[in-house]
């Protein structure tokens, strides 16, 4: 028997309307990342909160090497919440990794799914024969060895690098302390899934209206990744934040909101 996805993905539920709106937090973080983002959205829609396993206060116990060997099995997560819920016609917003785990769960479900909002995005973080990414594979695998060596290191070094924002220290700190509650095997697994994914063949598949939040100075999801994937989803609409790193759920959440209402209402979804 599968495992109840409400307790393995501690799913937490709130707002009075009846659409529902899913958030995914993104890798080394919980659902704790759209405390200031999720709450906007209460009166007109069902709020879905969850934590990937191995995150947050998701179970330990249900985490499998295989399963999350790639992100197919973060989304066939995201699916079993939609489904214990009875859910429908979602608004997915999907931060960092999650907007890709975003886009296979509406490939894999598509009538699940009205609209996806992908803050900060990356179909693929290494250059790759014309693309660009944000990393030279010698440098991923410099950073996953690091991982490897000294989860502690790893996480001081990289969470600031990702947060951006130096002139504002504490959200970098944030992230480090965020990064360093999570299990470190675990983490050190989703890393290289995460880093080493590759989901641009999946990018012409989605159907559902698509909002790119792409921020500027993104260590990890540059410019010119925000403008792939504008070509490469269909009936897309990028956003170019003035919101800089790659959090803006944490650095610029009223720019956030302001962004994803007015997609939503664009699109004719209430928000």
């Amino acid at each position: 028997m599968k495992p109840d996805p409400r307790t393995r993905n501690h799913v937490q539920t709130m707002g009075s309307g009846t659409r529902p709106m899913l958030f995914a937090h993104g890798f080394g973080c919980d659902q704790s990342m759209w405390r200031y983002v999720a709450p906007s959205f209460e009166r007109d829609h069902r709020v879905v909160l969850f934590d990937h396993v191995g995150a947050g206060g998701s179970d330990p116990r249900a985490y499998d090497r295989d399963k999350y060997g790639t992100l197919a099995g973060y989304a066939e997560d995201v699916l079993d919440i939609c489904r214990a819920l009875d859910l429908h016609d979602v608004v997915f917003v999907g931060h960092s990794v999650s907007a890709m785990i975003g886009v296979l769960a509406a490939v894999a479900a598509p009538e699940r799914f009205s609209r996806l909002i992908l803050v900060a995005p990356s179909p693929r973080y290494i250059h790759d024969d014309g693309y660009v990414g944000a990393f030279a594979q010698s440098d991923i695998e410099e950073l996953l060895e690091l991982l490897d060596s000294n989860f502690m290191a790893w996480s001081s070094l990289l969470a600031p690098q990702i947060m951006g924002n130096p002139d504002r220290p504490e959200l970098g700190e944030e992230l480090t302390r965020s990064f360093c509650r999570t299990d470190p095997d675990i983490a050190r697994h989703f890393a290289r899934v995460t880093f080493l994914s590759d989901n641009r063949g999946d990018l012409h598949k989605v159907r559902v209206p698509s909002l790119i939040l792409q921020c500027a100075e993104d260590a990890i999801a540059p410019e010119a990744v925000g403008e792939y994937l504008h070509h490469q989803l269909a009936n897309s609409h990028l956003v170019r934040m003035k919101a800089t790193g790659h959090c803006p759920n944490l650095s610029a959440p009223e720019e956030t909101v302001a962004a994803i209402r007015e997609f939503l209402k664009s699109t004719d979804v209430e928000a």
